[in-house]
């Protein structure tokens, strides 16, 4: 079980000198103001998803109590002796829960990770890690928890993104409502280790993520992206409070190429270790996804294979030793992209 496409191509993009740079920042409560006011969120993501493939999200309804309990949850975790740690460790890419250290997958170069399904909970929650305690709730519990509260909730905010964002590109909010609302999400926890002084160790190699959406929570600055312009590096900002977004291999799928994925990397934090959890969000295991029909006509053919989630996995297993062509590129239609 995977939450990244696979990896990128390892090109020399600059990366000496970067700076901060201001980029798009949403304030999501105006989603739910006038409809004058909700037009213009639209517009500001769809500008972002298509210039970009990465915004931040503020005002988006999750407590800094849920978010600082969902890292601190992580971190305590990580923070288990080995041995526990390693009950969860599995090469079954298949597994509903999978914890790992090692670099099998190609792009993990320094860092620690526990991937598991998280919707719909009522299904996964079993599977999930008993310890540490606060990690989820036990059976006498009868409130959410911990990273089982922000797992809720945060899809709830991937929802409320996916119909913005599928009004931006003309399809209508309610398109697909019941494959959204049915659909997976996969949390993929993971540690970076304080880098060593004077030292800049990447933790996690370019790529970009499987799925429709990603959703990311991080304790401190370790995230970069490559900016599309200027074919470069570019350092995520680090906002109080708010959540950084990336449009998925599949949502440039489903629009036909109209939206790019976003490749980016983590950087290993030289003042502390971070922690960051992906909320990654698709389709249902076995739903196929392809382009939508709307968004295809004479000028604009299909220019993407349908896929699911399960091929994705199959494809991971395939080519773990050969990791030349990454997920999207394997379902470009040729003479197309």
């Amino acid at each position: 079980m995977s939450d990244t496409s696979s990896s990128v191509p390892q090109k020399q993009l600059p990366s000496e000198g970067l700076q901060l740079q201001p980029m798009p920042v949403i304030n999501l409560g105006h989603l739910s103001l006038d409809p004058t006011s909700r037009s213009s969120v639209v517009d500001d993501i769809a500008r972002a998803c298509r210039d970009l493939g990465y915004f931040q999200v503020i005002n988006h309804g999750i407590s800094q109590s849920v978010m600082d309990g969902a890292i601190e949850a992580a971190t305590d975790f990580f923070n288990l002796p080995s041995e526990t740690k390693e009950e969860y460790a599995s090469d079954d890419l298949q597994q509903p829960v999978r914890y790992d250290t090692s670099s099998k997958d190609s792009i993990s170069m320094s860092r620690a990770f526990l991937k598991h399904y998280a919707h719909p909970l009522c299904d996964w929650l079993q599977y999930w890690p008993q310890q540490p305690p606060i990690y989820r709730q036990t059976a006498s519990h009868f409130t959410l928890e911990y990273m089982t509260k922000y797992a809720v909730e945060v899809r709830g905010v991937a929802l409320k993104l996916m119909e913005a964002i599928l009004e931006g590109l003309g399809l209508g909010k309610e398109y697909m409502h019941v494959k959204f609302d049915e659909g997976l999400q996969l949390l993929s926890v993971n540690c970076y280790p304080k880098a060593s002084e004077g030292d800049t160790t990447i933790g996690l190699a370019a790529h970009s993520d499987y799925g429709l959406l990603t959703i990311l929570l991080t304790s401190c600055r370790g995230l970069e992206v490559v900016d599309r312009s200027s074919n470069s590096w570019k350092v995520v900002q680090q906002l109080p409070h708010a959540l950084h977004v990336h449009i998925g291999d599949h949502m440039e799928v489903l629009s036909n190429g109209q939206i790019k994925t976003v490749v980016h990397r983590a950087v290993q934090n030289p003042q502390e270790e971070r922690i960051s959890i992906a909320s990654i969000h698709g389709f249902a295991l076995h739903e196929k996804v392809s382009s939508a029909k709307e968004l295809v006509d004479e000028k604009n053919p299909p220019k993407y294979k349908e896929s699911s989630f399960n091929d994705f996995l199959e494809h991971l297993t395939a080519n773990l030793d050969n990791r030349k062509r990454n997920f999207l590129e394997s379902l470009e239609c040729k003479g197309h992209i």
